[in-house]
């Protein structure tokens, strides 16, 4: 198997595992999926949130195997700094769109309880980044990672890409 296919593989196996259990798992656990049935217009911006965050979760992961040589897993972390594709635009993607797909269910099915659970999760997200991944990109790529956190805010998306 080609370190790519390896790769992959390891990078589809954290999909599920992570974001899977975080964007759908625990909202089926704490909703059933059941909807209170919510207004049209919440719904439908519910899925315009749920299909966007679905589709940069699978853009981030493809980026870490295709640019970083790697997976999202911290035990397979990739061989290079991942900046193309959406990381131009925000250096969380994948936290914000699992948390965008969770915003989406809850406008979807009209349950506060996932506004809640989304706050709760970004509190968890925002301190791993922090305490956890900020220091340890910082220490494995040094000043390439520096100028890029510079650049490129954590959170909220910039509008025009950054061409570091």
């Amino acid at each position: 198997m080609s370190d790519r296919a390896r790769h992959a593989a390891g990078s589809a196996l954290f999909l599920v595992a992570a974001p899977g259990t975080a964007a759908v798992l625990v909202p089926w656990l704490l909703t059933g999926f059941e909807s209170e049935d919510p207004w049209i217009g919440l719904r439908l911006a519910g899925w315009v949130l749920i299909a966007a965050g679905a589709a940069v979760v699978l853009h981030a992961f493809w980026r870490f195997v295709a640019e970083g040589l790697g997976t999202p897993a911290p035990p397979a972390a990739p061989q290079r700094l991942v900046v193309g594709g959406i990381y131009r635009h925000v250096r969380n993607p994948m936290y914000v769109a699992v948390l965008a797909v969770i915003l989406g269910e809850a406008l979807v099915l009209g349950r506060p309880v996932l506004l809640a659970y989304a706050a709760a999760l970004w509190a968890v997200f925002a301190a791993f980044v922090r305490f956890y991944e900020e220091p340890t990109l910082a220490a494995r790529f040094g000043a390439g990672y520096d100028a890029y956190r510079s650049a490129v805010p954590a959170w909220l998306p910039r509008l025009r890409p950054w061409r570091g």
